[in-house]
């Protein structure tokens, strides 16, 4: 019988604009902050054992940088933009304001009611995330590597953990994200079964 294929599945560290709450998205390239590279060999420490196969990251520095122990090792380094950050257009680079509080929380009322092809200024819609996630998600049920290591960003893994198990994108409000917060999936080879959700034992 064939093994099943382990995703593990972890949200990148802390940078300074996390702390400061400055939106970042796809279109902010932001580095770790010093909380964020303890998080990294945290994480680095508690896993550096499993057998992994693959790294996968974003396009974006807060994911390599959260990775670089396992990337310093030599594992194998794949970059994927289809799993960036979600774009949030005209917000992002910018700290919190009542004004976009509430651009925000109609956009999630939006979604909340269906609307997937709601957007900030200049954004990225829901479905327009979801797409290129799903062309992430069918390219990774064909690789032959059974134990992956995919770091990626908070918004873009809410909406994979909706793919990955088959949800409306209205789930996604369900799924917490902390840095570092680990999700392992089995895939069985038809279904995405979760062991873990938002772990942060390492920490």
């Amino acid at each position: 019988m064939k093994q099943p294929k382990l995703l593990y599945i972890v949200r990148h560290g802390e940078t300074d604009y996390n702390k400061q709450k400055i939106v970042q998205g796809s279109g902010v390239d932001t580095s770790l902050n010093d909380t964020g590279k303890a998080q990294a060999q945290a994480f680095f420490h508690k896993y550096q054992s499993i057998p992994f196969e693959l790294l996968i990251t974003s396009k974006l520095k807060r994911t390599q940088e959260t990775m670089s122990p396992f990337i310093s090792q030599g594992l194998v380094w794949e970059q994927y933009a289809e799993i960036n950050e979600m774009n949030w257009g005209i917000h992002e680079g910018k700290k919190s304001t009542p004004s976009m509080n509430q651009d925000y929380k109609n956009l999630m009322d939006h979604w909340r009611n269906g609307n997937f092809d709601a957007r900030l200024e200049q954004g990225e819609s829901a479905n327009e995330l979801q797409q290129r996630i799903q062309k992430f998600v069918n390219k990774i049920k064909t690789r032959p590597e059974q134990n992956i290591l995919i770091c990626s960003h908070g918004r873009a893994m809410r909406c994979l953990m909706c793919v990955l198990k088959q949800e409306p994108l209205q789930q996604m409000e369900f799924y917490n994200h902390s840095n570092t917060g680990l999700y392992l999936a089995r895939f069985d080879g038809s279904t995405f079964h979760f062991e873990l959700e938002n772990d942060t034992s390492h920490l």
